[in-house]
C-alpha cells in the first residue's frame, strides 16, 4: 500500500504549497482522493499515469478539496482517455461539474459516472473483488465525508511441498488457497491449514478530511492500518477549531490512539504556521506513530 501526498496544506495554493489531494494505490489499483488546484500538475511532477486512475473520491465541495477537478477532467479527455471515469461525492458534484463543461464546450471522450452521497451514515460506495471502500461521516461546515479503502481477505499461500508429499493434483491448488480442505483417495481429510500458510495480512487506509473532533468515526476506523487525520491547529489555536469546524493535531492524535491505529498522518496545516514540525511534536505526546504529510511525499506501508 502506498500513499502519495499531493497537496496537504489548508486554504489557498501558494507558491511553496498545495491543498489537499493524495492517490492511494492499494491491490494495484489507483485512487485519487480530493482534487484541490494544482493536482494535474503534482500528478505530472510525481510521474503518476493519468490513464490508471479509474475513481476519484471527493470528501466535500470546498474548493480546496475540488477546484482542480475540472482541469484533471478536460485533461484526461485532451489526452484521449476512452475508459470510464468514475466520481465520488456529495450531492451537487454531477452540476459542479457538468455545468462548466457544457457552458465552455468542453465534451469527454470517456463516460462520467457520477455517484452523488447523501447520507448521514457509513455506506459502501465501491466494490471490487480485491477493495471494499465505505464512508466516513464527517462533521464540517457543508456535507463532508471521509473514506475508509479495505483490502479483502487475501488468499491463503500454498504450501507446495506438503501438496507434492500427499500427492495432490495441481487442479486442486487454486481450492486449497482458497481455504478449502482436501479429501484423499483414501478418503482421509487434510486440514486446508496443514497445506497452506497464512495469508498477508490485509491492508486499510482511512482519510479523514475536514472535520471537528468528531469520535463517531472511530467504530468504523477501528484498528485501521493507516489513519490520515486533518490537523489544521496547534493545540495553542485550540479557539478556532469550532468556527471552523477543524482540529488540531493532538486532537487527530487522540482520534488515531482511540480507534487502535496502527499509523497516522497528519496534514490540512493552516497556512498561517511558520512550520510544520510543532504538529509531530504535539500529535507524538498522545501518539508514538506519527507522519507528517508534505507535498510530493510517499508513504509505503
Amino acid at each position: 500500500m502506498k500513499v502519495t501526498i499531493l497537496g496537504c496544506y489548508a486554504a489557498t495554493p501558494r507558491t511553496i504549497s498545495n491543498p489537499t489531494s493524495q492517490v492511494l494505490e492499494m491491490s494495484n489499483r489507483l485512487f485519487l482522493i480530493d482534487c484541490g488546484e494544482g493536482t494535474q500538475v503534482q500528478l505530472r511532477k510525481k510521474k503518476i499515469k493519468f490513464s490508471k486512475i479509474n475513481h476519484i473520491f471527493i470528501s466535500h465541495l470546498h474548493g480546496d478539496h475540488c477546484f482542480g477537478l475540472i482541469g484533471v477532467i478536460t485533461t484526461f479527455a485532451m489526452l484521449g482517455r476512452e475508459t470510464d471515469l468514475h466520481i465520488y461525492g456529495p450531492k451537487g458534484i454531477k452540476e459542479f461539474i457538468l455545468t462548466p463543461l457544457r457552458l465552455s464546450g468542453s465534451f469527454t471522450s470517456y463516460n462520467l459516472y457520477f455517484h452523488e452521497l447523501s447520507s448521514s451514515e457509513s455506506e459502501i460506495v465501491f466494490e471490487d473483488e480485491k477493495v471494499l471502500v465505505r464512508t466516513i461521516p464527517l462533521k464540517h461546515r457543508v456535507y463532508t465525508n471521509g473514506y475508509l479503502f479495505q483490502e479483502k481477505p487475501k488468499e491463503r499461500k500454498l504450501n507446495k511441498e506438503k501438496a507434492e508429499q500427499y500427492n495432490i493434483d495441481k487442479c486442486y491448488y487454486q481450492n486449497i488457497k482458497s481455504g478449502k480442505d482436501i479429501q484423499l483417495d483414501n478418503d482421509t481429510i487434510i486440514p486446508n491449514t496443514e497445506l497452506t500458510f497464512e495469508p498477508e495480512p490485509s491492508k486499510s487506509y482511512a482519510f479523514c478530511s475536514d472535520t471537528i473532533y468528531n469520535e463517531d468515526v472511530i467504530p468504523i476506523i477501528k484498528d485501521v492500518e493507516v489513519l490520515y487525520h486533518e490537523s489544521t491547529f496547534l493545540e495553542h489555536d485550540l479557539q478556532y477549531t469550532e468556527r471552523t469546524m477543524h482540529c488540531t493535531a493532538k486532537q487527530a492524535a487522540t482520534i488515531a490512539k482511540k480507534a487502535n491505529a496502527k499509523n497516522l498522518i497528519i496534514g490540512h496545516y493552516s497556512t498561517r504556521y511558520g512550520s510544520i514540525e510543532p504538529f509531530k511534536t504535539e500529535a507524538e505526546e498522545i501518539f508514538p506513530n506519527v507522519y507528517l504529510a508534505e507535498d510530493g511525499i510517499e508513504f509505503e506501508f
